[in-house]
């Protein structure tokens, strides 16, 4: 039985997304053409098409389940490239208000922490193993091209470094550019309703810093703190990466301007609500100068809900959904997209049924990830009198409901695998809506003494 499913497949962006997206099509096309603006180094090296690289990124546990089932072993490609293990809860000295630290126990899972261009680096190399993917760099895509009928995408009309244009046709073309402005523009072309948008405005100013880790480590891996919403707007975060070394984030809701210098920086950490990733680098070398990036909003189109939404067109990752990126969720809900899409294929591969409605297939299967990693996100940066968003009637109960499960999570090991699991995107939203879990929650709620208004600022 063939798998092969198409001549041809186009992805639009070489970044972590359209990479993934590229591993998930291989098998099911004769050839798949990755299509890059930037120009492309042999080595991990930063780009102009991602100018938040600098910044601190991480995968979570789900993600790269995600990516470990498209590219088998991508975990050992992490390991070997030098990404840093760090056990997932038994390694990380997460900070809560109420709990400081929150208990740290050893789930058996590992996940691996690396800078940005190391983590695309790592999974570029995967995806070319396949002998019939190829990543043209330096080709702009202008336009996508639609067939006579307006039912379908046929193509995409691109400009090399000469500025020569070029229409590349395809079967199928994944579109996971950054903005996902060639997927409105062609709906926009073709006749079609603009998909309706979610927004949240958090107005979120991060700076990361990159410290030398000292020979006296402490017994952490990794920190995580926490503000006490909605008085503190400031969380941090303490990560290692590749060769040694710490990147430390530190980001601000409705922030006026991140810190600018090392010495502000160092001020700023001093100013969070634990003193720990300022103690542990206030004497640390630091590697240069702390990079800045601001984050306006979170954004979610539902092109779900698009009638006659066009055929041989995929949005994927940012081009549907950006997260707060404080979470950390982006790429692995993107992983988490792919994985479903070499589902799709692999399952109409077998069944012969072709590529008819498949775009429609891969919005419906892709929402109830995309809804429920949104609610952790959303939900507790509405806590925020400045966040601009529509706010759900039960917005103050669920986030008192989140303050529960966690205390409840806190002495029940059961309960807290349960809930990294969730958290890292390795279960669905769901899963925490268990009603025996809830009963025991919603107890919870009841028998508090602590005051609604002290809210943890991680929402499920």
């Amino acid at each position: 039985m063939s798998h092969v499913l198409g001549k041809q497949a186009l992805v639009i962006g070489a970044g972590m997304s359209g990479l993934a997206a590229a591993g998930a099509l291989a098998n099911h096309f004769e050839q798949v053409i990755v299509l890059e603006r930037d120009g492309l180094a042999r080595d991990p090296s930063h780009r102009p098409g991602t100018p938040q690289s600098r910044q601190l990124h991480g995968l979570l546990s789900g993600g790269l389940e995600a990516l470990c089932q498209i590219f088998p072993g991508f975990d050992r490609d992490l390991a070997a490239a030098g990404a840093a293990p760090i056990r997932v809860a038994a390694d990380f000295c997460e900070e809560l208000p109420g709990f400081d630290p929150f208990p740290r126990r050893d789930f058996g899972g590992v996940v691996y922490a690396a800078s940005r261009p190391l983590l695309e680096h790592t999974l570029r190399r995967r995806a070319l193993a396949h002998r019939n993917v190829v990543i043209r760099h330096r080709c702009r895509v202008v336009d996508l091209v639609a067939s006579a009928d307006r039912r379908s995408i046929t193509g995409a009309r691109c400009e090399g470094i000469d500025g020569m244009p070029e229409t590349v046709s395809a079967d199928l073309i994944v579109d996971a550019s950054a903005r996902g402005t060639l997927t409105l523009a062609a709906l926009e072309a073709m006749g079609r309703t603009r998909p309706p948008e979610t927004t949240v405005g958090v107005n979120i100013g991060y700076a990361t810093a990159v410290f030398e880790i000292p020979e006296q480590r402490p017994d952490w891996q990794a920190v995580l703190t926490f503000p006490r919403a909605p008085s503190d707007c400031r969380c941090g975060y303490l990560v290692p990466v590749e060769e040694n070394r710490w990147m430390v984030c530190i980001a601000e809701l409705h922030c006026p301007r991140p810190p600018v210098d090392l010495a502000e920086f160092l001020e700023t950490a001093r100013g969070l609500r634990t003193r720990t990733i300022y103690d542990a680098i206030e004497n640390a070398r630091p590697a240069g100068n702390p990079q800045r990036f601001r984050f306006p909003e979170s954004s979610w189109r539902h092109y779900e809900t698009v009638v006659d939404f066009p055929q041989g067109l995929i949005p994927i990752g940012d081009a549907v959904c950006r997260f707060n990126p404080v979470y950390a969720q982006g790429m692995s809900v993107a992983a988490r997209e792919a994985s479903i899409l070499a589902d799709l294929l692999r399952r109409r591969a077998r069944d012969a049924a072709g590529l008819a409605g498949l775009p429609q297939d891969f919005l419906a299967a892709v929402q109830p990830w995309i809804a429920g990693t949104w609610s952790m996100a959303a939900t507790p940066d509405l806590a925020y009198p400045q966040t601009r968003g529509e706010r759900p009637a039960d917005l103050e109960r669920t986030l008192n409901f989140v303050s529960a499960l966690y205390r409840v999570a806190a002495r029940d090991p059961d309960i807290h695998k349960l809930l990294v699991a969730v958290r890292h995107l390795a279960r669905p939203n769901n899963a925490l809506q268990e009603p025996g879990l809830v009963e025991r929650v919603r107890a919870e709620m009841a028998a508090a003494s602590a005051p609604s208004a002290e809210l943890t600022t991680l929402a499920a």
